[in-house]
Parts: structure tokens; sequence; C-alpha cells
């Protein structure tokens, strides 16, 4: 070997002990739990011996190999640490527009409810007592009243969620036999979960019929065969079909259902309790409606146009929803008490004409452009110092989705703060960075390289927060 050549060290011997780095952090951030700090020592030490083997496979430089050296990985590690010992999730602000924001938490659930389910979590509760016989009792048997006075079904119950509701009926009324569905609502819902896979763990024979866009009363005739169970109709919650498109309505599937004898089972998704078809929502998301037209079972969300916590609603008959309590995975799926107590103080809002006043999605529906309107002026007002010198702010007409996977098609009018930037760093994608980085993060969407932020999902209570939010991400 040459005089003049050298040998690139090994850079993970420049790697500080988990041990050592972790008193570092300690030291210079002791509001930081130990527990996250050590964690994070591991998981950043195991990413950094990663990046240097990375390095050292590539034949990286001398400069390439000292930079890897003076890294600040107690930086790191602060990060990292943060991270793990904050909250999850945590409270943002969602100025979307987008009332039923899946990856938010869909339908934001009342102050009542909440201090509903708090009552119960703090002590003890009735929860399976029945207080006048003090014997045992049912832990849905409030809220399954509730649902039949809201719905005039015989009978209902509920589990933890919309998927859950229909895997419980599917495997109670059509296990091992086949369910008659048709192609074109063959769904994928949010997380890339399909009803096919859905069908599929309820033990049940999926049957598809039709095609993609067209579907025939006769194609569910022609499919009924011996080992027929059930009818299934999924409501096309997250998409829309237009064009060459021909569907089985609910009231042509219960008359082919009656004739041979077999239950109707609709998959409603977003569902609503309360007639708001004057307020735009489309018929066939009334539940009741559903029932009127002689759907054996209806399942829908808790969480979407319920506006409560998130649970699966199931109506009908008394006798199916009898079979479904009794089915051993009533008892995997059924509710906590917690969710129970928000969901039953929700269903009482909606019995005592309250609920448009004390649901925060209804609100947010159902209120009027002016009030929107005169919240946007007054967030324009807040933040209007901050335009000027490359930076526009200016209120723009906005519609907006309900969103949640629900009522696909159906938009709101609002109004919105769009702020644009000609500064250097100031492009959409860094603003929405420097908000999410805020706290709480505040969520906006891009809209022509304008950042949008929405007023009918922005509250009275958010506009400070939102106003601080721009202040913060337009200061960089």
């Amino acid at each position: 070997m040459d005089q003049g050549d050298t040998v690139n060290p090994d850079p993970r011997r420049s790697l500080p002990s988990v041990d050592k780095l972790s008193r570092e952090v300690v030291r210079a951030c002791p509001d930081l739990p130990e527990w996250a700090v050590v964690a994070a020592c591991r998981s950043v030490l195991r990413s950094a011996r990663d990046e240097a083997e990375t390095l050292v496979s590539r034949g990286a430089d001398g400069s390439a190999l000292a930079e890897f050296s003076a890294t600040a990985w107690s930086a790191r590690v602060a990060v990292e640490a943060d991270r793990l010992a904050g909250p999850h999730p945590r409270r943002v602000v969602n100025a979307t527009g987008v009332i039923l924001h899946t990856n938010l938490g869909r339908s934001p659930v009342a102050a009542g409810a909440v201090e509903a389910a708090a009552d119960v979590s703090v002590g003890y509760s009735n929860l399976e007592l029945d207080l006048a016989s003090g014997r045992r009792g049912h832990r849905l048997s409030a809220i399954s009243e509730k649902l039949c006075l809201l719905s005039g079904a015989p009978a209902a119950t509920a589990v933890n969620n919309c998927a859950a509701a229909v895997l419980l009926v599917l495997n109670t009324l059509a296990r091992d036999r086949e369910v008659v569905v048709s192609r074109g609502e063959l769904v994928e819902i949010g997380g890339s979960f399909r009803v096919p896979a859905i069908m599929e763990r309820a033990g049940v024979k999926l049957v598809e019929v039709g095609t993609t866009n067209r579907t025939h009363p006769r194609d569910y005739a022609e499919a009924i065969g011996p080992d027929t169970a059930l009818l299934l109709k999924v409501h096309r919650s997250n998409f829309e079909q237009r064009g060459f498109v021909t569907d089985v309505e609910l009231a042509e599937l219960v008359e082919i259902g009656r004739e041979y004898g077999l239950p109707v089972l609709e998959d409603l998704g977003a569902g609503t309790l309360l007639d708001l078809g004057s307020r735009g929502l489309p018929a066939d998301a009334y539940a009741p409606g559903r029932i009127a037209l002689g759907a054996d079972v209806v399942c829908f969300s808790g969480d979407k146009l319920i506006g409560g916590p998130q649970a699966g609603i199931i109506l009908g008959s008394e006798e199916v929803i009898a079979a479904a309590k009794s089915n051993p995975l009533a008892r995997a799926l059924r509710l906590d008490k917690m969710t129970l107590a928000a969901l039953d103080w929700t269903l009482a809002r909606m019995l005592d004409g309250t609920a448009q006043r004390e649901l925060p999605l209804l609100s947010m529906m159902l209120e009027d452009l002016p009030s929107i309107e005169a919240r946007a002026q007054q967030l324009h007002e807040r933040v209007a110092s901050l335009a000027g010198d490359g930076v526009r702010i200016t209120i723009e007409k906005d519609r907006v989705p309900i969103g949640g996977g629900s009522l696909p098609g159906v938009e709101f009018e609002s109004r919105a703060l769009a702020v644009v930037s000609t500064r250097e760093n100031g492009s959409a994608d860094a603003i929405m960075r420097r908000l999410r980085e805020f706290d709480p993060p505040v969520l906006a969407r891009v809209r022509d390289d304008a950042v949008c932020i929405d007023l009918r999902t922005l509250r009275n209570d958010d506009l400070e927060v939102a106003a601080k939010a721009l202040e913060a991400a337009l200061s960089e």
C-alpha cells in the first residue's frame, strides 16, 4: 500500500452507546421521560448503524464519513423521544372544511357525550345491572330502546363499528351459505378493507350478479338457489356511478326477497336517524326510511351522520336482532361502557329535539352561509396585517364534501381564507407543514397553490388558534 493511501474508518465506531447518549439527552431535556429517551436512543442508533453500513457499502469518501460522524445524535433522539412521549391521538384543528374527515377522527363528539362517557368511567356504573330488580341486566337495553323509538324498527342493537355490524349479521344469517350482491356494490372502504373480504371472514359464500355498471332484478332472481340465505345491498358510500347505469332499488330487492322467502340486509354505511332531506341529504341516507321500505336489517355507522362515537348500529326485526345478539361474535364486537354512554346521550338529544344545537356534526352541516361568512370575515380581520410583502390573504368561495366515505356528490357551500405566498420557502406545501407543526396542529387544504382555511369546520373557539398558527407559518 502506498504511503498516501488511507483507509476510511468504519463510521459505526463514532456512534455513542445507548447509555452515554441517553444520559446526555436526559441532562439536556429534563422534561422528557426517561423511558422515551432510552427507546428513542435505541431507535436512532439502529437507524444510524444502517445508514453507516450504506455509506461503507457505497464507498463513501472522507467528507461524507466526517459529516456522518459529526451528526448531532442527541438532537435526533430528543425529537424522537418527544414524539414517543406525546399523546396519540391528539387534538387538531380542522380547517379543511371536510366535516367527516376519516383521518381526523370522523365526527366530533358533543361535549355532553364526552361528559357522559367520563361520568361512567371514573367510578362504577349499572352497565349490566337492572337497578329496579337488582338483577343482572343487558348493557344494550337502553340503546336499543332509543334506536327503536327513533327509527320505528321492531328491534335494534349496536356493536363497535359498521363493518362489525355487517360481519355479525352475515355470520348470523348466512354462515356457510350464499349471499347475493351486485358487482356494482362490491366497494372498498377506507384502509383498503373490501366488502368481499369482510363477507369471506363472516363465513358466507359470495354470489356476484350483474355487471359493474348495470344490475337488474332478474339478475338477483336467477342467482337464487337452494343455498341462498340472504340478499345484500351495499350503499356506495365513497363513490358515484354515472352514465349507462342501472341499479335495483331497495324496494324492488325487498319484493324479490319476499317472493323467495329471503331476508334483505342493507349496509347503509352512513345513515342518519333524522330526516334531513330538506337540507340536501339524499333520501336513501335516512335509516328509518329504509326500514319502512321493508329491509329486514339495516346497518350504519355511529360516527358518521349520527354525530356520535364510533359504533355499528343494527336495525331490524325482533327475530334477526335476537339471533345476532345470541351469536358468540356479538360479545367479541360489543361496545364498551364509555361508548355506550356517549351514544346514549347522543340518541337522547335526537329524541328531545336538541340535536342540531348540541351535536357539532349537525351544527356544521346545517349552518347557514351568512354565519360562515361572518366567521371568515372575523378571521380575515385578525390576520389582515400578515398580508403584503409577497403574501396575499383573501376570502374565497368554497365547496366541501361531507367526507368520511359518505354521501358522494353531496357538497356544502362554504367560505375559506386563501393564503398565497411568493416569498422564498413560502410554498403552499411549506406553509401546510408549518401549520401541522403548530401546537395544536392546524389542518388545511391546498387549492390552486393556495392554502385554504375553510370556515365551515373552523369553529369560533378555533379562530384564535388558526390566526396564531398562520402568524407562525408566515413568519419563517
